[in-house]
C-alpha cells in the first residue's frame, strides 16, 4: 500500500511542476473558394456570405453583372449599398430567404430612428468623464497667439532699440 502512495505523491508533485499552456483562440480564416483578390475584385467579383435558414453561413466568390448577382437560380440586388468590405475584399452578406441583402447604411439609419444607435452614447460618455474629472482641454491656439506675439513684440523692440526704424 505505501508503494501505491510513494507512486501517487510522486505524480502528484511532477503535476504540480507542469504548467498548463493556455491555448490562443484561432483566428477566423475565410474559405479559399470565397477570396478574392485585388485583380478578381476589379472584374466585379464579391465575397458571398450567405445565411441559410438553419443559421448556417456559406462563403463563396460571386460575380456582379448589372447590379445582380445570380444565387441559387435566382437574381439578387447588388448595388453599391449592399457592399461590405472584409479585409479591403468586398463582401455581401445575404440571407437565403431575402432577395435584397444586408444593407448597412439601411440598419444605421433604422439604428438612428430607433434610439439604439450607440454613437450618441460615447459622446455623451465622453462628454461625462470629463466634466467629472474636471479636465479641460486648453487648445494649442492660445499659446500660439502667445508665442507669436511674443515674437513681433521682440521684433519691434529690436527695431526700436537698434535705431532702425
Amino acid at each position: 500500500m505505501s508503494e501505491l502512495k510513494d507512486k501517487v505523491d510522486k505524480i502528484w508533485d511532477k503535476l504540480e511542476h507542469v504548467e498548463i499552456k493556455e491555448k490562443k483562440p484561432k483566428k477566423f480564416i475565410l474559405p479559399s473558394k470565397a477570396k478574392v483578390s485585388f485583380i478578381k475584385a476589379k472584374k466585379n467579383y464579391v465575397i458571398l456570405q450567405k445565411i441559410n435558414e438553419n443559421g448556417q453561413v456559406d462563403f463563396k466568390r460571386v460575380m456582379i453583372d448589372d447590379q445582380t448577382f445570380m444565387e441559387d437560380d435566382i437574381p439578387r440586388l447588388a448595388a453599391a449599398g449592399y457592399v461590405t468590405y472584409y479585409k479591403k475584399m468586398p463582401m455581401i452578406i445575404l440571407p437565403s430567404w431575402s432577395v435584397e441583402p444586408f444593407s448597412p447604411m439601411e440598419r444605421y439609419e433604422k439604428s438612428l430612428l430607433d434610439g439604439s444607435n450607440s454613437a450618441g452614447y460615447r459622446l455623451l460618455m465622453n462628454k461625462m468623464k470629463t466634466e467629472t474629472t474636471g479636465i479641460k482641454k486648453k487648445g494649442m491656439a492660445g499659446t500660439g497667439k502667445w508665442i507669436i506675439g511674443l515674437i513681433v513684440a521682440a521684433v519691434i523692440g529690436y527695431a526700436l532699440l537698434s535705431g532702425s526704424g
